[in-house]
């Protein structure tokens, strides 16, 4: 089996100071193509560090993902760094210099003197096309470990992945077949809930039930080799069906998104107006092309009955022309309340918030999970209210015409 590992480097990332986002990335994208990560580990702007790294990991992986560390500065040190491991020379290469100061040029500047920085690699390297920044990326082999250098800037760092590190991977190791992964998203259960219900189930050989708990969606995943589809289809269906009316969406792609391509394929606009969320509704919405005619944060805390809420959201329905409104009231007393005017009638619900240790933007975060809920059950033709474990029904009202 290849072992692929990734390196991430820079003071900033190892002391917490950005999310990692490029790992995540990188270690899912190699996951569907059949080489998951087998190690993935993190070091700061230090030569010497980097230096004992870079031989540590080579003498472990067959594949280096190094990330970060090929800018002007002086704490970008990944291509000295490279150098020094290998027991080389930095060379200058002439084609990236002139690379970068039509790059420049073409966006009406004049290359510093520091970018000079970004052409020099190890002399046995390999360069590697970045087309959509300044700094070249480079494989380098050192103790049969084969290194690829990437730039740090996640739109780099992703181009070079899939058009340069992948096609040399294929091209240079027979590839296993990608994995089968399966994947819905919940609203509503407790992660111990669901493995409770799920991991009694007897899988096919080679398969794994995995839980991602990200606040306040839980995604269950199944993953196993494509070999096993027929007997992983049938598994599915049965924790499909295990969680039920429980279920936002399966696959990828995210509620928002699949509200708002409901609503275009029904022609259906949006008036929404929003207390506790303060916007979040709407940016997600719009954020996915919704069909959102109106928008309004109030900052009053005038609506305080559910029969207000409906009442409010009606008016600015019919002010506004449009097919439905999404209301999301105060929070007062651990409790939420959301309304839905549709043509056939409009729904309210009031619900008391359980968990006690959610700051603000959990429970911000899961107001606006509550409303996209409710439309996308009366999209789909559902009852328009759910059953959640940590939160407890109040009240509910409609549909009133």
């Amino acid at each position: 089996m290849l072992m692929v590992e990734m390196l991430s480097t820079g003071d900033e990332v190892l002391h917490g100071q950005i999310i990692d986002t490029n790992a995540a990335w990188l270690a899912d994208c190699f996951f569907q193509q059949g080489i998951p990560l087998s190690s993935r580990s993190t070091v700061g702007d230090d030569l010497d560090s980097l230096v004992q790294k870079l031989l540590e990991r080579s003498h472990c992986a067959d594949v280096l993902i190094v990330n970060g560390g090929l800018g002007p500065t002086s704490d970008d040190l990944s291509a000295l760094a490279a150098a020094t491991a290998a027991g080389e020379q930095l060379i200058e290469h002439p084609e990236w210099i002139a690379y970068m100061e039509s790059y420049f040029a073409a966006r009406g500047r004049q290359m510093s003197v520091t970018n000079r920085k970004q052409a020099m690699i190890p002399e046995s390297a390999e360069l590697i096309d970045n087309p959509v920044g300044t700094a070249c990326g480079f494989s380098v082999v050192i103790n049969d470990c084969l290194m690829f250098f990437t730039p740090g800037v996640p739109s780099e760092f992703k181009v070079m992945v899939n058009d340069q590190i992948l096609p040399r991977l294929r091209q240079r190791y027979t590839l296993p077949e990608s994995p089968l992964c399966l994947r819905l998203t919940s609203f509503g259960r407790t992660e111990s809930s669901l493995a409770q219900q799920f991991d009694v189930l007897a899988l096919p050989e080679g398969c794994v039930m995995g839980y991602r708990s990200s606040m306040p969606i839980i995604e269950l995943k199944l993953t196993g080799p494509a070999s096993q589809r027929e007997e992983m289809l049938k598994n599915w269906q049965i924790i499909k069906q295990g969680v039920g009316g429980n279920m936002l969406y399966e696959g990828t792609e995210g509620l928002p998104a699949i509200v708002s391509q409901a609503l275009n394929e029904k022609g259906l606009t949006l008036s929404l107006s929003e207390q506790f969320s303060a916007g979040l509704l709407s940016w997600n919405l719009l954020s996915a092309n919704a069909p959102v005619s109106e928008s309004v944060v109030r900052s009053d805390n005038s609506l305080q009955t559910l029969n207000q809420l409906i009442a409010d959201m009606q008016q600015r329905v019919a002010e506004q022309g449009t097919s439905l409104g999404i209301a999301i009231g105060d929070y007062n007393q651990s409790c939420l309340s959301l309304a839905l005017v549709t043509p056939e009638g409009s729904y309210a619900h009031r619900v008391r918030y359980m968990p006690r240790h959610h700051d603000t933007k959990i429970q911000q975060d899961v107001s606006v999970m509550l409303a996209l809920d409710m439309l996308s059950r009366w999209l789909n033709h559902r009852d328009v209210f759910g059953s959640y474990e940590w939160l407890e029904t109040v009240e509910t009202s409609g549909p009133q015409s």
